[in-house]
C-alpha cells in the first residue's frame, strides 16, 4: 500500500488537534484542542489557546539524548532532515519500528513505547511546564509521578566483605542512591535475607545481607521491596520470617514473601499523587520453599525453565489476584522472579505468563533474576520487562552480569506517558553508576 509523506511543518500543525489517544492507546478517539471563550468585547478578539509539550521522540531501546533548543525548533520547522545519525520522520509510529527515527509528537498523544528526548535539560513529561518546545493542544494538568523499578540487590557474600571495610554496610548503594530517591515511588528486589538463623541451603550461593542495610536501602528512597526470590529461603523459615519483620520495622513494604501463602500473596499498596499503586510479586526459580496456608515462604508459581511445566492452577491463582488488585487501586506491578539465567532471550514462557498478567490488569511486568538485561514489550499502555539485570551484585565475571538498566516511569495522574531504560555498570566497589554513549547503547541493545 502506497504511503503519503507530509511535511514535519503540516504534521505538527495536524496533530494539535488530537487528545489523549495515541500510539499507546486501545482505542484511537480525537477531538478540537480545549480553548477558552472570552468575554464580550465590543471588537473580536481572538480565542486563547493551550499548548503542551511538542515532544522529540526516539525508539525506546536508544540512549538518552539532549538536543538545544534552537535546534529542536528547527528540527520542529521541518527542515532538518538527520541530526546524531536519526533520520527525522514523518511518522510518529515509525519510532517504534527502527532504532534510527526520530519523530515529532505531541505530549498528548505520546506513551511508553517512545523515548523522550530532553530539551535543553528539560523532560518534557516529568517537566511539562518548564519544556520549552511548545505546540498547540490540551495543557497537562494531573500530577506527574515517578516511579523507579531497579533490578536485583544482592547485599551479602563479597558484597557485604568489601563494604565492611568501608565502615557502612550500605556502601554500594550511595553512588545511585540519588537516582533511586529522586522518584516518588522506588521498588527493587533484595536477593538475600537478613539473617543468619538457620542453616544454609545452597552452600556458597547462600546469601545473607547485614540487617543494616536497611536502612541504607530507605535512605535510597526504596518504598517496596520484593522477597519473592530463590534466595530469600537460603537460611531456612525462621530467617525469612525475621528478614520481613526487618524489612517491614525499616519502613519498607515487602511484598512476595510471608508467614503463610496469605501473607505471601498479600499485594504492598502505596498512594502518590492521589494515583493508587499496587504491587504483586512472585518467585518461579524454586530454592525458596512455597508458601502454604500453615508453612512461611514465597509466592511461586511453577514454570520453565525451573519449576516445571507452566503450572495452570499457579497462573489462575495469580491473575485471580491481578484482577481483585485492579479493582482496588489504579496501577497494577507484578514483580516475577523468572527465566533462564545469562541470556538476552526470554523462555517462551515468559511470554505467555506475561500476556496472561496483563489481560487480566497488570499495567507493568517487571523481571528479574537472569542477571541479564531481556528484552522489553510495550503492549498499549503498558510495559513488559523481562530482566532489568542486576543492580548490586559480586558477579563480575562477565560484562554482562555487571551492567542494568533502571526503568523510570512517569505517570500524569493515572496515565503512563513516559519509560526510559537507564542503563549503569556496576564498578569494582560493587556501586552500579549509570552511562552514557556508547556503553549505554550496548546495554540497551539487549533488550531489543
Amino acid at each position: 500500500m502506497a504511503v503519503r509523506w507530509v511535511s514535519l511543518a503540516a504534521l505538527a500543525a495536524a496533530l494539535v488537534a488530537c487528545t489523549e489517544t495515541g500510539p499507546d492507546s486501545a482505542s484511537p478517539s480525537s477531538s478540537s484542542p480545549s480553548t477558552t471563550t472570552p468575554a464580550a468585547s465590543p471588537t473580536p478578539t481572538a480565542a486563547k489557546r493551550t499548548t503542551q509539550p511538542l515532544v522529540l521522540a526516539i525508539h525506546p531501546t536508544r540512549a538518552a539524548q539532549d538536543i538545544d533548543l534552537a535546534t529542536a525548533t528547527v528540527i520542529k520547522s521541518g527542515t532538518l532532515k538527520t541530526w546524531r545519525g536519526f533520520r527525522i520522520v514523518d511518522s510518529p509510529r515509525e519510532v517504534q519500528r527502527s532504532t534510527t527515527a526520530l519523530a515529532i509528537v505531541p505530549a498528548s498523544t505520546a506513551g511508553p513505547s517512545i523515548r523522550p528526548l530532553t530539551v535543553a535539560g528539560v523532560d518534557p513529561f516529568k517537566d511539562p511546564k518548564r519544556y520549552p518546545l511548545r505546540t498547540n493542544g490540551p495543557a497537562p494538568t494531573a500530577p506527574v509521578i515517578d516511579l523507579t523499578i531497579g533490578g536485583d540487590v544482592m547485599l551479602g557474600r563479597r558484597v557485604a566483605t568489601a563494604a565492611a571495610r568501608t565502615g557502612d554496610v550500605a556502601r554500594p548503594l550511595r553512588a545511585i542512591a540519588p537516582r533511586l530517591a529522586a522518584a516518588d515511588l522506588t521498588v527493587v528486589n533484595l536477593e538475600s535475607t537478613l539473617s543468619r538463623a538457620g542453616t544454609p541451603q545452597q552452600g556458597g550461593d547462600s546469601f545473607a545481607a547485614p540487617p543494616g542495610v536497611v536502612a541504607g536501602l530507605r535512605a535510597a528512597g526504596v518504598d517496596v521491596l520484593s522477597l519473592a526470590n530463590n534466595h530469600t529461603g537460603d537460611f531456612q523459615e525462621r530467617a525469612l520470617i525475621e528478614t520481613i519483620r526487618l524489612v517491614r520495622a525499616g519502613g519498607i513494604q515487602p511484598v512476595g514473601a510471608g508467614g503463610n501463602l496469605t501473607e505471601a500473596a498479600r499485594p504492598a499498596r502505596v498512594e502518590r499523587g492521589g494515583v493508587r499503586f499496587g504491587f504483586l510479586a512472585f518467585n518461579a526459580i524454586g530454592e525458596t520453599p512455597r508458601a502454604t496456608a500453615t508453612s512461611a515462604g514465597v509466592l511461586s508459581l511453577r514454570m520453565p525453565p525451573r519449576t516445571g511445566p507452566l503450572n495452570a492452577d499457579d497462573l489462575a491463582a495469580v491473575t485471580r489476584a491481578v484482577r481483585t488488585l485492579k479493582a482496588t487501586v489504579d496501577v497494577v506491578v507484578v514483580l516475577p522472579h523468572w527465566g533462564q539465567q545469562y541470556t538476552h532471550t526470554p523462555v517462551t514462557a515468559q511470554h505467555t505468563v506475561a500476556t496472561a498478567l496483563t489481560r487480566a490488569g497488570a499495567d507493568l511486568v517487571i523481571g528479574g533474576h537472569p542477571h541479564w538485561v531481556q528484552s522489553v514489550q510495550f503492549p498499549p499502555g503498558k510495559v513488559v520487562a523481562h530482566s532489568l539485570g542486576n543492580l548490586v551484585f559480586d558477579m563480575d565475571f562477565s560484562p554482562q552480569t555487571q551492567e542494568g538498566v533502571l526503568l523510570e516511569l512517569t505517570y500524569w495522574g493515572k496515565t503512563l506517558k513516559a519509560a526510559r531504560l537507564t542503563p549503569y555498570v556496576i564498578g569494582n566497589d560493587f556501586s552500579p553508576r549509570v552511562v552514557s554513549g556508547t556503553r549505554a547503547e550496548r546495554i540497551l541493545a539487549g533488550m531489543r
